[in-house]
């Protein structure tokens, strides 16, 4: 069915719908509640054939004011926390696999730009990395421990200090969504140059493997998750700039609220992170193949929890 047929063969449906939870119109509890299960169909077959349309968009909104006038007074779970991370964060999350997308191509193509610059610009890499870390990393080199800076603080310091400084990081990239996106992309870009520039300074020397397999250690999660607080600034972008069927305040107020509960998920990653990279990375003595299951786990559980899991999980709802 097009989608103009469907709308008028039940917009009249959906406006008493919508008229009744306004207290504007007075309906009988088993008719609305008739009318309820109808609009959640609709929204159903709506994501089906209409996904990311102004009707989906519209229906969505309607059930969920319905849902939360429901269960306004119902008692909050004690599994409250549970459900948040194995239902309710995934089902949100699929609705923003576009905003991660973008976030993802972004941070790839400046690391790319990073490694460029860097091959060809012969001070490139100071003016990103410092003199300092680059006269430091120099002489590591000299002392044949190259990775030698992941061993000069203690582990639990430099797990603290590690994990406070990343979620700084993302609450950054989430918090400039506010600038219309430009913020969250230029923190992205400036974290994806480094990153770019980093590892070709380590090619330069011929110690991109060792360099790789040490940093991707704790990396693969660190990196993952800023590209997700990335997504989570452009969600908070996407409701001030494209408001669908809501009022820009609402879609605005909507960004805000999906954009936080995807930032929320990044804090035990995060934990995560600065753990390996404060007690792991610092042992480069492991075997190759240790850091190689490691850095595999590490991205095979991002890839599920953020990609390949909300996608199930729409998939069961559908159905």
């Amino acid at each position: 069915m097009r989608e103009a047929a469907f709308v008028k063969q039940n917009k009249d449906k959906w406006a008493t719908f919508e008229s009744a939870l306004s207290n504007r119109t007075k309906i009988a509890p088993d008719v609305l509640s008739d009318l309820y299960i109808e609009i959640t169909d609709h929204l159903s077959y709506a994501q089906t054939f209409y996904p990311k349309s102004n009707t989906e968009r519209y229906l969505n909104a309607l059930a969920s004011q319905a849902h939360q006038k429901i269960y306004k007074t119902r008692k909050e779970s004690k599994n409250r926390i549970i459900s948040f991370w194995k239902t309710e964060f995934p089902s949100l999350f699929y609705r923003h696999q576009r905003e991660l997308f973008i976030a993802f191509l972004v941070f790839t193509f400046f690391t790319a730009v990073g490694a460029f610059s860097s091959a060809n610009e012969g001070d490139f890499v100071r003016s990103i990395l410092g003199d300092g870390y680059v006269n430091m990393t120099l002489q590591n080199i000299e002392n044949g421990d190259p990775m030698a800076v992941y061993k000069q603080m203690g582990e639990f310091n430099m797990f603290l200090g590690i994990t406070i400084n990343n979620i700084r990081v993302a609450m950054l990239a989430f918090a400039f969504g506010i600038l219309l996106g430009i913020g969250t992309l230029y923190v992205m870009m400036s974290n994806a140059i480094m990153l770019g520039s980093f590892q070709y300074f380590f090619y330069e020397k011929g110690l991109f493997w060792e360099s790789a397999r040490t940093i991707w250690i704790h990396g693969t999660i660190e990196i993952a998750v800023i590209i997700v607080a990335g997504c989570a600034g452009l969600v908070l972008a996407n409701g001030m700039l494209f408001p669908g069927t809501y009022t820009r305040l609402e879609s605005f107020r909507r960004g805000v609220i999906n954009g936080l509960k995807i930032m929320l998920s990044t804090v035990p990653f995060f934990i995560v992170a600065g753990f390996l990279e404060g007690f792991v990375t610092r042992h480069t003595e492991m075997p190759d193949w240790l850091a190689i299951v490691i850095i595999t786990a590490s991205l095979a559980l991002i890839l599920f929890y953020y990609v390949v899991y909300p996608r199930q999980l729409h998939k069961k709802t559908i159905l």
